[in-house]
């Protein structure tokens, strides 16, 4: 129907405008919120379009979904967050397969004697549904690997085994064969089409394992972007233009935050696609483990130089977002900007374990958008910074990235903490970083570690400002 493209055509405006907003955090809630209209007016403009639908299973799989989906964002924890888009990445693909697929099942019988399906012919039809349920269940499969890494019941160091990338092209090769012979117009559909969602789904496990903890948001990042390929390739299955141009955005949008990441990540696009990230490299002797001595501070001493400092900037890690300390070092800050000291936010590209996990951490504390930072703009802060306080943060502050070639993160841009006169780093123990190597900041002698929980010691730290 007529009517329907032009309600298409509006939520996709929604969907620009929305994508548009979300850029900063003062408007990220509405951009959310326009979105979601968007979608609603697809959906509703996709059922009315349609013919032969059961309401009932429609409503009932909406409101069990919607309470699902409800129940688990309001309970979800902010350092959980990532997990959570993970596992969405991996439903949303699997959503896509599962429409193409049902699709496929239904039209077999056209297929076979070379009818147009969807006013697709029937080649390019077939090339859309084996693209749907490729890219859909490879995102499922792979997205749920990344969840486990990231939860820690599978491990997070890369999981390699000999001809691990033979593999992957024997799979890929196999996938391109069968492909070519159900498009020349080969038989045992069925069969085949179970062929492909078993390869498709060994495929996101091979490609994926390989990849370490330290470099999870990259894969989420890139897991999103094919969650958005699949939805577009179904778009084109069924041929429904809103689809096509929801999957679309998603699909671009995401592969650009992904390039982002790799740039922050000092990683390849190829490199991450091939499975190669995080792989941990031999060392040269140079990169062998050196004997760290730290200094031990007290949040009182920590607080004799606060007191003495005229900058301080902020460096946030996931240990903040582990003791959901956002709101306690605002306090802090707000402290010490009513004494007249300037106060900075350093954000690193993948700092925690999502991309913007930082940014929107502290926008929820109301942290002003302009005093936070990227890695571009801070760096040269810090050459005249008193005192950079770290906050959980480890591998995006190691200098090892600079100089030690047989560091598994050398090459990786870092946050420059160790230029600053004083270091200031908090962590609960002196355990590694997602990279699973140790920091030698930590050893500099303008470097201090104050020992605890985030909250805690941020909460202690301003008492002590107090009393000065």
């Amino acid at each position: 129907m007529e009517y329907s493209k032009l309600f298409y055509v509006l939520a996709a405006i929604l969907f620009i405008l929305g994508l548009k907003k979300l850029s900063h955090p003062k408007t990220a809630r509405g951009g959310n919120t326009m979105a979601s209209i968007g979608m609603f007016i697809a959906i509703v403009t996709t059922l009315l379009a349609s013919n032969n639908l059961d309401f009932t299973l429609i409503i009932a799989g909406i409101v069990i979904g919607g309470l699902i989906g409800g129940v688990f964002a309001a309970k979800i924890e902010m350092t959980q967050m990532p997990q959570m888009v993970a596992i969405f990445n991996g439903f949303g693909g699997a959503a896509s397969a599962l429409v193409a697929g049902a699709d496929f099942i239904r039209n077999i019988d056209k297929l076979q004697t070379g009818v147009f399906i969807n006013g697709l012919s029937p080649t390019f039809y077939l090339v859309v549904v084996i693209l749907s349920i490729f890219v859909g269940t490879l995102t499922f499969t792979g997205s749920f690997i990344a969840f486990g890494k990231l939860q820690g019941f599978i491990s997070g160091q890369p999981i390699v085994f000999p001809g691990q990338q033979i593999f992957n092209a024997i799979f890929a090769f196999s996938m391109v064969t069968i492909t070519a012979y159900l498009v020349m117009g080969g038989n045992d559909l069925v069969n085949f089409f179970y062929a492909i969602v078993f390869l498709s789904a060994l495929m996101g496990i091979t490609l994926t394992i390989p990849i370490g903890g330290a470099d999870m948001p990259v894969v989420i990042s890139l897991l999103n972007s094919y969650s958005g390929v699949a939805a577009a390739a179904t778009g084109f299955v069924l041929m429904n233009n809103g689809l096509i141009i929801s999957g679309a955005l998603v699909g671009a949008s995401g592969l650009i935050l992904t390039n982002i990441m790799c740039k922050g990540m000092n990683r390849s696009l190829t490199n991450v696609i091939f499975g190669a990230v995080g792989l941990k490299q031999e060392s040269s002797g140079d990169g062998e483990a050196k004997q760290i001595t730290v200094k031990s501070y007290s949040t009182e001493e920590a607080a004799m130089i606060f007191d003495a400092a005229d900058k301080v900037i902020v460096v946030p890690g996931y240990g903040l977002a582990v003791a959901q300390a956002q709101h306690a070092i605002r306090e802090v800050a707000e402290f010490l900007e009513s004494k007249g000291k300037k106060v900075l936010y350093a954000i690193h590209p993948v700092a925690g374990r999502m991309p913007g996990h930082m940014n929107v951490l502290l926008a929820e504390a109301n942290i002003p958008y302009e005093q936070l930072k990227d890695l571009d703009e801070i760096n040269p802060e810090f050459e005249d910074c008193d005192v950079a306080l770290v906050l959980g943060a480890n591998d995006v502050v190691n200098p090892a990235a600079r100089h030690d070639k047989s560091s598994p993160i050398y090459g990786m841009p870092i946050l420059d903490v160790d230029k600053s006169r004083t270091v200031i780093i908090n962590k609960r123990t002196m355990n590694t970083g997602f990279a699973g190597i140790q920091n030698e900041l930590f050893g500099f002698d303008n470097s201090i570690m104050v020992f605890g929980d985030a909250k805690e010691m941020l909460q202690q730290l301003l008492k002590d400002l107090k009393e000065l």
